[in-house]
């Protein structure tokens, strides 16, 4: 996630790691928040990836990457064993690159 944001890891809250930042307006709150540009959590039952809105542009890939389950904008999987690190990257890069208008700089 370093090399394809070229940020540094950030703490986030008590467990999300993430990498770079983008500003958003969700629907409870009209104040613009930070969030991070992508990240990961160590959950007790799923590393959790924390990727663009949506994998409807990404079907050809997630049916490539292995064992893993989606919600709206994250990726679930037990363990990295599971899925093909390389598909993984190719993810994670086109989710960095889908999310660039919005990106904040520091």
């Amino acid at each position: 996630m370093h090399e394809a944001t070229g940020e540094p890891a950030e703490m986030w809250g008590p467990s999300i790691i993430g990498f770079g930042r983008y500003v958003y307006t969700n629907t409870s709150s009209k104040n613009p928040l930070e969030w991070p540009l992508i990240g990961f959590s160590p959950r007790k039952n799923d590393l959790t990836l924390y990727l663009s809105n949506g994998f409807d542009d990404y079907a050809p890939l997630l049916d490539k990457l292995g064992k893993h389950k989606t919600s709206k904008a994250c990726l679930y999987i037990k363990r990295l064993s599971d899925v093909d690190v390389g598909v993984l990257r190719q993810l994670i890069e086109l989710s960095v690159a889908h999310m660039e208008p919005q990106r904040v700089r520091t």
